[in-house]
């Protein structure tokens, strides 16, 4: 069975670049140009894994979005990606206390982000 993604990313030219990327893997791919449009898909249709960016217009960031996330009893659990400019290590720990799965600095490698989903779709312990 096709995963499900949905990419929460405002700007086109990642959105197109993330599309070809998952070309690659058996996915079915929802996209969202921002937090709020994302949350309302995700409670629409639920995905598998989250794909995030962590800037993004709108009134609520991807940060924000993480957490309404795990604070939702049908949504809690599903894995998300922060795919983010920010480098700096407290950003990354911002990002993982929001809730985040997984941590890509932009520009990432696309074989990088193929893996990560891999890992957080397939985990080792669950087999």
């Amino acid at each position: 069975m096709r995963a499900r993604i949905m990419l929460v990313e405002d700007q086109p030219e990642i959105r197109q670049l993330i599309r070809m990327t998952l070309e690659f893997g058996d996915f079915e791919l929802a996209e969202a140009p921002d937090a709020d449009a994302g949350w309302s898909l995700m409670q629409q249709h639920p995905p598998d894994l989250i794909l995030l960016d962590v800037m993004m217009p709108g009134s609520m960031d991807g940060l924000e979005l993480c957490r309404r996330l795990r604070q939702h009893a049908a949504l809690h659990a599903i894995p998300v990606i922060l795919l983010t400019a920010r480098s700096q290590q407290r950003d990354i720990e911002i990002g993982f206390e929001a809730g985040a799965n997984a941590y890509l600095t932009k520009p990432f490698s696309p074989m990088e982000l193929l893996d990560r989903i891999a890992g957080l779709l397939n985990p080792p312990d669950a087999k």
